[in-house]
């Protein structure tokens, strides 16, 4: 089940998570039909897997049910609002799940280290933050707030890899480097964060990320047991024939501008669009 360096195989990984993702599904129908309203939060450092594990979940599900929320630096409009307002615009309606790659929770650990918050700011979130999630949480909103802890030594191996691979150095900005320095720093702005809003309404969880492959597994499978849902998947459908239209003639497939096929061949029958 596990190899020499205490991971799961590749062959048990993908299983399970094909297992779970069939799960998935069966959460969809459900939140789609029961009108449920799901936020899902996923926080961490730089490179601790959030992406990964949010691809895994989105993969094999209908985006108009389940899409990803990653906003970019907030532009001066924004940064005039009340904090919480560009945030509020992408929570779920009914029948929807929202997945946050990073949150409201940016003041507490990016602005707060970087500078980009004053300390009033700052101090404001930590007073505001539970009491907002609470009032989500009473309107009917589902939220689930995900920490992936990583550490230092796994951290700097991923760094490194992407550094070295030219199709994932753009996944390298000046602000993961600059994390680096500041370990001990984001350390602290993690440590003040769940001390105040790590609350009973609104619990964080951490979920282990050294390693990909079970923090993937782990955190999904976390997910599906904290809604009751049952199997609502269709059954297959039943196609109609095509009807046919005797005064309906095609233009010939040799008049279409047609890609080069530099793999495998183009047609040469009009059966088709």
């Amino acid at each position: 089940m596990y190899n020499e360096h205490g991971k799961l195989k590749q062959d048990v990984y993908e299983a399970e998570l094909s297992r779970l993702q069939s799960e998935l599904l069966k959460l969809q129908y459900w939140i789609k039909e029961k009108g449920l309203k799901v936020c899902v939060i996923f926080e961490g450092r730089d490179a601790a897997g959030k992406g990964g594990v949010i691809k895994r979940i989105t993969e094999p599900l209908n985006p108009r049910t389940v899409r990803v929320v990653a906003l970019p630096k907030p532009t001066e409009k924004e940064r005039n609002q009340w904090y919480f307002q560009r945030y509020i615009e992408q929570l779920p309606t009914a029948g929807e799940m929202v997945l946050f790659d990073r949150s409201w929770y940016n003041r507490a650990g990016v602005e707060k280290v970087m500078g980009f918050c004053t300390h009033e700011e700052y101090q404001e979130f930590l007073r505001a933050c539970p009491p907002f999630e609470e009032m989500l949480i009473r309107s009917g909103i589902i939220l689930i707030k995900y920490w992936f802890s990583i550490s230092d030594k796994e951290q700097k191996k991923r760094f490194l890899a992407r550094n070295e691979d030219p199709m994932k150095r753009w996944k390298l900005s000046p602000m993961d480097i600059e994390s680096r320095a500041r370990w001990v720093d984001y350390s602290k702005a993690k440590d003040e964060m769940f001390k105040h809003t790590d609350t009973k309404i609104s619990p964080w969880f951490v979920v282990n990320a050294d390693i990909k492959r079970h923090a993937r597994l782990n955190c999904i499978s976390h997910l599906l047991d904290q809604i009751e849902y049952e199997d609502l998947t269709p059954e297959p459908i039943i196609f109609p024939k095509i009807s046919k239209h005797p005064d309906y003639n095609r233009p010939p497939i040799s008049s279409m501008n047609w890609v080069p096929a530099r793999f495998g061949e183009n047609p040469v029958d009009d059966e088709r669009s």
